[in-house]
């Protein structure tokens, strides 16, 4: 289902594909975010990292009550503040869909799927 943003010369309809691309962009941004994790089960206890082709399928976006709401499923790096990293991902994501797309986002959840050691 597209989400629509009423403008003063008519409407425009943005698939939440396109909404989650973006907000898993912005998230990459982030330092201490390794990518973005599957929402679907951990395979042997390792979550599947998702590529930048995939962005997508690590970000859910709901409409609730004429509200956008975003999750995204993260993997972190070892050695950051898991909290301060959720916090800057969800400023990043927050700031860019408002000001790149318009919208108002109520709420960005962090779900952290797994933490991985860089070499």
């Amino acid at each position: 289902m597209a989400i629509e943003l009423g403008l003063e010369l008519g409407k425009v309809n943005i698939s939440e594909e396109v909404v989650a691309v973006i907000a898993g962009s912005a998230a990459m941004e982030v330092y201490g975010l390794v990518g973005m994790a599957s929402r679907k089960q951990l395979k042997d206890g390792i979550a599947e990292l998702l590529g930048r082709e995939n962005l997508s399928r690590g970000v859910e976006v709901r409409r609730e009550h004429n509200h956008v709401h975003i999750d995204l499923y993260i993997v972190v790096s070892y050695g950051t503040k898991i909290s301060e990293v959720a916090h800057n991902i969800q400023l990043k994501v927050k700031y860019v869909l408002n000001e790149v797309v318009g919208l108002q986002v109520e709420q960005v959840n962090i779900f952290v799927q797994d933490v991985r050691v860089l070499s």
